[in-house]
């Protein structure tokens, strides 16, 4: 993996770059649409490459690892070729999801002991077979096994979590170098930065992720529930000290503002099921706010759901139709609500870029959040 680094904003630490990995390469800033189990829900992979047009996209190693298991992904070749899709995949490590298991999981030092949400059968992630896992699915990044804490958190659990993901990561790297590929592409490593919501802990976490000298480095237990200040106090502080020509992942983060404010604070790239879950809800972002499409207000409304060029949805179908849909409760509402979503957010995100390589990003953002932040 490389990563050119293009431009830094003047007035914040916004930057635009490439990556290039094996898959193509991958303008940044970026938004990955998520994939959990090898599809972005209620989007075919024509429509995903055709109208939204990511890079790369997120599958997720946990479900993955369930349904439809490792085994059928190898037959398969991969996950590219079973879900059809020749652009990037990064798959997370699981942790969230075993963080999202309070109730069903045990974490000691050697890995993390679960119960299936699915059918209750009990399975054990370790950072290696963790790293088995990613090789078999064959994204084109892979992350580190990883203890995502709660918030708010205990400072000392935090420190202890924090030094256990520190191990953790040593133990994935240490696997990594003995398990060879097995698709004829390159997959590179990304650690994750932990520590709470606590400046020591995640300025220690970004020293000792940096030093291990990753192509790219994530930010991981934040959007878990705390004020969006604290969310980037934290990051401010992790990107002070991540290396400035390797990628940062934040990851998943966010709202349209957490996205703007997060760039300005020198991220490069996101990943969030807010687009895809709320879009399925009937809560569609435009560039002038949001708007619950549910609403009588929108009944007779037949303009577009957004007056700028992001998707092809936006001329297709008015308010009131897509309003229709999903007060008799047709599928299309659902799909056409999730796949401008997705469009809005990338469109978001290079407008970004546009604006980051133009030189007035921070003019353009602050502008973008007071009109993205009204509930239309």
């Amino acid at each position: 993996m490389q990563f050119n680094l293009e431009k830094t904003d003047p007035e914040s630490q916004a930057r635009a770059g490439t990556i290039t990995l094996d898959h193509g390469p991958v303008e940044t800033p970026i938004f990955m649409p998520v994939g959990t189990v090898g599809t972005v829900k209620g989007v075919h992979q024509r429509e995903l490459a055709n109208d939204i047009n990511p890079d790369i996209i997120l599958g997720n190693t946990y479900h993955l690892y369930l349904r439809p298991q490792t085994t059928v992904l190898e037959k398969a070749g991969g996950l590219h070729k079973f879900m059809n899709w020749d652009r990037n995949i990064l798959t997370d490590s699981g942790g969230y999801q075993v963080y999202s298991l309070s109730a069903n999981r045990k974490i000691k030092e050697e890995g993390v002991k679960f119960k299936s949400h699915i059918d209750g059968s009990m399975h054990f992630f370790t950072p290696e077979n963790v790293m088995e896992i990613q090789r078999t699915i064959g994204a084109d990044i892979i992350m580190a096994f990883d203890e995502c804490t709660p918030y708010p958190c205990d400072y000392n659990y935090a420190k202890r979590s924090m030094h256990m993901t520190h191990r953790w990561l040593d133990r994935c790297v240490a696997h990594l170098d003995k398990t060879p590929l097995k698709y004829g592409y390159n997959q590179t490593l990304f650690p994750i930065v932990q520590g709470s919501t606590y400046k020591d802990l995640r300025k220690q976490s970004a020293e000792y992720i940096a030093s291990v000298g990753a192509a790219g480095n994530a930010i991981g237990g934040l959007s878990v529930g705390e004020p969006a200040e604290e969310m980037y106090a934290m990051t401010e502080v992790v990107t002070a000290v991540l290396p400035e020509d390797k990628p940062r992942y934040l990851m998943g983060v966010g709202t349209p503002i957490n996205l703007l404010e997060n760039i300005a604070l020198g991220i490069d790239m996101f990943d969030c099921v807010m687009p895809t879950r709320n879009g399925r809800n009937g809560m569609l972002f435009t560039a002038h706010g949001t708007i619950n499409i549910k609403n009588k207000k929108w009944e007779t409304d037949f303009s577009p759901i957004d007056d700028m060029d992001i998707t092809w949805v936006d001329t297709a179908y008015s308010k009131a139709y897509v309003r229709h849909l999903f007060k008799v409760n047709e599928l299309l509402g659902m799909q056409i609500a999730t796949i401008h979503n997705l469009g809005f957010y990338l469109w978001l995100v290079r407008e970004a870029r546009k604006h980051i390589l133009a030189g007035d990003f921070t003019t353009w953002k602050n502008k973008m959040v007071k009109q993205m932040d009204k509930r239309l």
